[in-house]
């Protein structure tokens, strides 16, 4: 079972510089470049918690600044 999908995991949400948010298992170092955004909790916890809080999917929220007569 990949260890992303485990529903009895344990796991953080992680974030980059550009707001990408990331689902990320425990007992798996932090990546360089991502900093932890929601403490360790069940799978499910951290998934509500990434939907709640990445509302802009452009990286570095980018659609909340463009210019809507360019797009």
């Amino acid at each position: 079972m990949n260890p992303f999908d485990d529903p009895d995991g344990t796991f953080l949400v992680v974030v980059n510089d550009q707001n990408q948010h990331a689902l990320w298992p425990t007992f798996a170092p932090v990546p360089a470049g991502w900093h932890e955004a929601h403490p360790a909790a069940p799978r499910d916890v951290c998934l509500d918690h990434i939907e709640r809080t990445w509302t802009d999917l452009a990286p570095g929220g980018t659609a909340r600044h463009a210019d809507p007569a360019t797009g």
